[in-house]
């Protein structure tokens, strides 16, 4: 999973304010600590889908240092990598969907954050563009969930 530094700072609203060192587009808030983090997660999907229309990379995250994470979902972050491959590689959609025997709406579908792509899928699109998935299990800081979304509490 792509895990994101956050950076939580007391707002003048009695909120409490998210950044995002890695994007400094983003900046979403919370009443709580909690909550803050559980829109951090939306913001910065609503954020990748902004750089994906605009064809523009999407940062990996850097090391948290101390700070608070979020952790984009599996599925996300497969999404996420096949886009930045498919970007890297300079192949358009419609060769990548050639190349897959698929049509080219299933591609769309596929980098799309806010679809339920299944997995098999990225994996056959990944290889498409000689690229292989590789899924990793280690320890990590305790999380919490919040909705449909998972939050790291701190590295």
């Amino acid at each position: 999973m792509l895990i994101y530094p956050v950076d939580l700072a007391p707002d003048d609203n009695d909120t409490v304010l998210v950044t995002f060192p890695d994007v400094p587009e983003g900046v979403t808030y919370g009443e709580t600590e909690k909550e803050a983090l559980f829109h951090a997660i939306d913001a910065l999907e609503v954020i990748f889908m902004a750089y994906m229309d605009d064809k523009r990379p999407i940062p990996m995250p850097s090391p948290a240092k101390g700070r608070h994470t979020i952790a984009l979902s599996a599925l996300t972050t497969a999404k996420v990598l096949l886009y930045n491959a498919l970007l890297k590689s300079r192949m358009t959609k419609s060769n990548l969907a050639w190349l897959m025997g698929c049509h080219p709406p299933q591609i769309e579908r596929l980098l799309d954050l806010g679809h339920e792509s299944r997995m098999d899928l990225i994996e056959k699109a990944l290889a498409a563009l000689g690229l292989q998935l590789l899924v990793d299990v280690k320890k990590a800081a305790p999380l919490f969930k919040v909705g449909s979304h998972v939050v790291r509490l701190s590295q």
